[in-house]
């Protein structure tokens, strides 16, 4: 009998588990994390709370203007893009981190950089995937997929399904659009 109510009482505990409404995680309110500074090459910082989405950064063009350089503006701001094989970042090969360079997000790893021939710096996944969206562009005559800063909104570059293992993904990105954070 003991075992009887035992087995009964697990088993209404287990039936109102079932029935209560599931959370919503994107919605759900994270567990505060100790924030971490990032520090980019020109000395700038910003902020990031470990775990979590990060807090966008909304500014006017007139603020932007005054903290980028007009080819990151171009770039950024108006989805302009750079030059093939104008960027310093393209030969880059040192370890570290890529952040946006109008928001210092960190968003891919030279981990995963590759060279792809195509004359812009190409990684095959970013470093943290909440830190960028892919937002449907159908510019220029032909459908691609445009990767931005989730951030500040600013145009990164595009992904491509041509590269290597193990994603197949290419992250064709504008280097005026990144600023390089060596690891020690």
């Amino acid at each position: 009998m003991k075992y009887i109510k035992f087995f009964l009482l697990a088993l209404c505990t287990a039936l109102i588990a079932c029935n209560q409404p599931k959370t919503d995680q994107a919605n759900a309110t994270p567990q505060s994390a100790p924030a971490q500074e990032v520090k980019a090459a020109d000395g700038a910082t910003a902020m990031m709370d470990a775990g979590e989405r990060p807090k966008k950064v909304v500014k006017t063009d007139d603020e932007w203007k005054k903290i980028l350089t007009p080819e990151q503006f171009d770039v950024l701001r108006r989805e302009g893009t750079e030059r093939p094989n104008s960027s310093p970042l393209l030969g880059n090969h040192e370890k570290g981190i890529y952040v946006c360079a109008g928001c210092n997000t960190e968003v891919f790893s030279s981990e995963a950089k590759f060279e792809s021939g195509t004359g812009w710096p190409s990684f095959y996944q970013p470093y943290k995937k909440e830190n960028i969206n892919e937002v449907v562009d159908n510019s220029g005559g032909m459908t691609r997929t445009e990767v931005e800063c989730y951030v500040c909104g600013g145009h990164l570059g595009h992904v491509f399904d041509d590269g290597p293992k193990p994603t197949g993904l290419r992250y064709c990105l504008d280097g005026v659009a990144l600023k390089f954070i060596a690891q020690k």
